[in-house]
Order: structure tokens, then C-alpha cells, then sequence
């Protein structure tokens, strides 16, 4: 029997497939039944700083009581805020008394705002790690790269100064210096990073005259891009990698693995899939490695880096030449 668990973030996974944070991952019977499907970990939904305060200011509009009292509209918001805050714990830490597997908990991010004292409630209530996915869409002309890179690097260190689990930067390929402002965050002490998050991508209903999301659920043609960087920085960087995006079978996670990724996140293919997928997947991967005899998941992780690979300028070339296409 080949031996498909892994080490990531310092965590002992059974396997390396994670189920990642999403609508599925929002209750305990859910993350239950992840659990039994053989998820080797899974990452609760995350709260959204922009949702709590999107909540905050619709909780204050429409109460009375914050045109009678000048302390009403601070009360209402924190209150709201405290209720946002302590229903998610509340998921922790029943998730953590009904499964054994390692629950991440998960913050989206855009600023430091409370989220320091926030990370270390999420440490209290048992998380076994936390999951920072922060993206700043560098779309203000009037900042510069370094001016969003450095919120990155904020973040990262002010909860690690914070708390002592380990804590993962889920992060885009939003920046002018990937490889180096990558290296630079691992560089801050965070025990993992995933590559790359996912986006709400914006379309317009030509007959409505409405802005509407499309691409909602990935493709198996979208691991191409993240399966390049994980490659190339996998050696580079002083913390693990877990793949996201783009993986669907059990080839797609073997794929990431030799790149050098130490976990992969899947989503979209639960939604498409099922549960069961899971269970397709790692037996996929366990014959794979019996049929290579590979004992270990650590006997071909990073085989196929940028690092390890016979030929590592492919994951460098970037045109789209005749001699690899086959056509004139």
C-alpha cells in the first residue's frame, strides 16, 4: 500500500487533498461528510471583512434607535460585528470536536482591521491553522505595486506576531515581481501559501444592462497557470505551497505534487462532482504510485520542479512557438 500522506504547514495529512474553503465547507454535517469522503483537511468558509461591514452598515440603516442616540450607531456595529465573529467560532470548534482531520480556518482580507484580535480568538477556539486570503486589486492608479505589496506584508506580519498556529497567505498573481514579492512574504514567517486564489469575475447582461459573475466554478484548463509557478517557486520559497485552482482527477493533483506543491485545494469539482470525487482521486494516485513505486507521497513531491525538472526553461517559456504547437 503506498502511503499518500503529507506534511503541510507542519500539519500531518492523511492525504494531500484539501477540500477548499467554500459554500461547502460552512457547517459542521458538511465538514463531517468531507471527512468520510477522505479529505485529508479542509478549509471552513471564510468570513469576509467586506461582508461584516457590508452587515455592520445595513444593521445600523435600518435600526431607529441610531437616530436617538449618538452611541447607538458604534453599539449596533459592534454588536453585529461580535455576532458575525462568534457564529464562525462556534464552527470551529464544534467542526473540531466531530472530525480528526485538520480544520484551517479562513479570513478574506483587505486591510489589518480587527482581524489581529480575531486571529487570536480563531487560535482559541481550536483551528488548527488560519488561512489568510487577501487580495488588493491594483486598479488605483495612485498606488503604486510597492504600496499594495507592502499591505500583503502588513497582514502577514502583524497575525503572525499575533498568533502561534501556522498561518497560510492565500494570494492571486496580481503583482509587476511574482516570484520576488512571494519570496519576500515567506520570508515573514507564514508557514504556507497557496497559489492562487480565485476571483469574481464580472460580466454584462446585454439586455438587462446589469453586471452579472460568470466563470464561477473553474475548468481543468485553468491548472496550467498555477502548475508553472508552483513549479518555479516550490524550492525557492522558506515555506510549503498548496496548489488551488484548476485540479478536477487525480492527475491534476499528481501534476501539482511533482511541481513541488506539498497540498492541493480543490472546489470546483465537489460542486461538479460530489463528494466522491475525493475517493476517485487518491485512488488514482495511490495505483499511480504503486505503478512508479513510489512508497511515499515525499519520494516524488518536487520531482518535476523548476529545481529538480531535466528541462526547467519549459516553465520559463512564455511565447507560443511553432515547434511546440506543431503547426506552421
Amino acid at each position: 500500500m503506498a502511503d499518500l500522506s503529507t506534511r503541510y504547514m507542519g500539519l500531518t495529512l492523511r492525504n494531500p487533498i484539501i477540500a477548499g474553503s467554500s459554500g461547502l465547507t460552512n457547517s459542521v454535517d458538511k465538514v463531517v461528510e468531507l471527512e468520510k469522503a477522505g479529505a485529508g483537511a479542509v478549509v471552513l468558509k471564510s468570513l469576509f471583512e467586506e461582508q461584516i461591514k457590508a452587515r455592520v452598515h445595513t444593521s445600523v440603516v435600518q435600526s431607529d434607535a441610531s437616530y436617538s442616540y449618538p452611541e447607538a450607531e458604534d453599539y449596533i456595529g459592534n454588536y453585529t460585528k461580535e455576532n458575525e465573529v462568534a457564529e464562525y467560532l462556534e464552527l470551529i470548534r464544534h467542526c473540531k470536536a466531530k472530525v480528526s482531520i485538520p480544520v484551517i480556518a479562513s479570513i478574506n482580507c483587505i486591510s489589518l482591521s480587527e482581524w489581529l484580535s480575531f486571529a487570536v480568538k480563531i487560535q482559541e477556539a481550536g483551528a488548527d491553522a488560519l488561512e489568510l486570503n487577501v487580495f488588493v486589486l491594483p486598479s488605483d492608479p495612485k498606488r503604486s505595486g510597492d504600496q499594495n505589496e507592502q499591505v500583503y506584508l502588513d497582514i502577514a506580519l502583524a497575525i503572525i506576531k499575533a498568533v502561534s498556529i501556522p498561518v497560510a497567505l492565500k494570494i492571486s498573481y496580481y503583482f509587476s515581481g511574482l516570484a520576488k514579492t512571494t519570496l519576500k512574504l515567506s520570508w515573514t514567517g507564514i508557514k504556507g501559501m497557496v497559489l492562487f486564489n480565485r476571483f469574481y469575475s464580472p460580466d454584462i447582461d446585454i439586455d438587462k444592462f446589469e453586471v452579472t459573475s460568470e466563470n464561477v466554478l473553474s475548468s481543468p484548463d485553468e491548472i496550467f497557470f498555477s502548475l508553472r509557478w508552483v513549479a518555479m517557486l516550490s524550492a525557492r520559497l522558506h515555506c510549503d505551497i498548496a496548489a488551488s485552482t484548476g485540479v478536477h482527477d487525480g492527475a491534476g493533483v499528481i501534476k501539482q505534487l511533482l511541481a513541488g506543491a506539498k497540498a492541493v485545494q480543490i472546489t470546483s469539482c465537489l460542486y461538479i462532482k460530489g463528494n466522491g470525487q475525493i475517493q476517485e482521486m487518491l485512488k488514482f494516485i495511490e495505483n499511480w504510485m504503486v505503478r512508479h513505486e513510489f512508497k511515499t507521497t515525499n519520494d516524488f513531491i518536487g520531482k518535476m520542479s523548476f529545481k529538480e525538472a531535466d528541462n526547467p526553461a519549459a516553465y520559463e517559456r512564455v511565447q507560443f512557438m511553432k515547434h511546440f504547437a506543431g503547426i506552421e
